[in-house]
């Protein structure tokens, strides 16, 4: 899923817009015991309480794609009867009034989330009438093109609240606080099926996860039957290891300086494309080979590139590319240019010494004052 795909839903959430038929719950305290399970129509809550619920949802449709946010596939396995894809969609078709179903579903997540504490999960179930869109990408309320039929689930803490003094305005006076039990923002939370393409894809959900670099794997394995996705670390580090373990004795400033120039172009040619800039092995490679990189290095680079990763997954460019800056750093000195200005930087040899060198242009301020 784009971003867009995930702000076309989360502007349903709202008391005039939302068409969510119903939800259900589940409280369970630090022991994983069940402590109140309800049911019931959402369009019937109290406007105010409702509110507070849509807002829940929305953090999780809010999530930095690729970081947060990740479009998940289920395995073969998940999707054989009795799977876990399978027992997602039984739960989507029963809109939420199979009670039983229901039971087994929070039994599921209580059994495969790891959390020390109390915690509310809540899922809802929608029924979203897709409009249609005209060539030049306007929406058409009246051109329906199908019902996009949908379950969105979220795990929110429950903490005390903190020790406080209160104002009372009939008395005048400042009392004691109650700590009551407060639901908070969502530490998880996904979506199925996938609205990929403003489309239903059942091989695939939409995934959130807070902690961007703890995606609860085991929870995703167990609970989802989906295939694990990369945190935004990982693939960091995965593209550095490529980089330094096929360039060698050739990986200097230079070509370093010449990768980035080559990352921050093909950046700028995807700035009109909506869909999120990805690279797949080849486009590393031909990213090394723009660069600069020997055809002796580039022969080796199918090796290397095999031994640092485990599984041919894209990477994000988000993910593995910081646009707002060029950083140089040594252990006493760290240096940070504009990712267009490169060219101000450069290594050369000076009374013998190898050197960073900066050029000087315009104002130059040390400690904020202009010298």
């Amino acid at each position: 899923m784009i971003k867009t795909e995930l702000n076309e839903l989360k502007k349903l959430y709202t008391p005039k817009k939302c068409s969510i038929t119903r939800m259900a719950g589940c409280y369970v305290d630090g022991e994983k015991n069940k402590k109140a399970v309800f049911s019931r129509s959402f369009l019937s809550l109290p406007e105010e309480e409702m509110y507070k619920y849509l807002d829940f949802l929305k953090k999780a449709l809010s999530g930095n794609i690729g970081k947060t946010a990740h479009t998940l596939d289920f395995t073969n396995e998940s999707e054989k009867q009795g799977g876990q894809q399978d027992f997602l969609l039984k739960l989507r078709n029963s809109k939420l009034e199979d009670e039983g179903l229901l039971d087994e579903y929070f039994g599921r997540i209580i059994s495969s989330f790891e959390y020390v504490g109390n915690y509310l999960i809540l899922v809802v179930h929608d029924a979203y009438d897709v409009p249609g869109k005209t060539a030049d990408g306007m929406v058409n309320d009246d051109a329906s093109e199908e019902v996009y039929d949908y379950i969105l689930t979220v795990i929110c803490p429950v903490d005390l609240a903190d020790a406080g003094l209160s104002f009372d305005p009939k008395s005048g006076e400042f009392h004691n606080r109650k700590r009551d039990w407060i639901v908070g923002m969502p530490v998880l939370g996904y979506l199925f099926p996938a609205f990929n393409d403003r489309s239903s894809d059942i091989h695939s959900c939409m995934y959130y996860s807070k902690d961007a670099e703890n995606l609860n794997e085991s929870f995703i394995d167990m609970m989802l039957g989906a295939i694990e996705p990369m945190t935004a670390c990982e693939q960091k580090e995965t593209f550095e290891q490529i980089v330094e373990e096929t360039l060698g004795e050739e990986c200097s400033f230079t070509s370093i300086k010449n990768i980035h120039e080559e990352m921050t172009r093909m950046v700028a040619d995807s700035a009109e494309n909506n869909m999120p800039l990805t690279m797949e092995k080849s486009d590393i490679r031909n990213l090394l080979e723009a660069s600069g990189s020997s055809n002796e290095k580039l022969s080796t680079f199918d090796d290397k590139y095999e031994k640092v990763v485990a599984e041919d997954r894209p990477l994000m460019m988000s993910n593995v590319f910081n646009s707002r800056s060029f950083d140089v750093k040594t252990p006493d000195v760290v240096i940070k240019v504009k990712p267009d200005r490169t060219d101000l930087v450069s290594e050369q040899e000076v009374e013998g010494r190898d050197c960073i060198v900066i050029e000087l242009n315009g104002d130059v301020t040390v400690n904020g004052i202009k010298v």
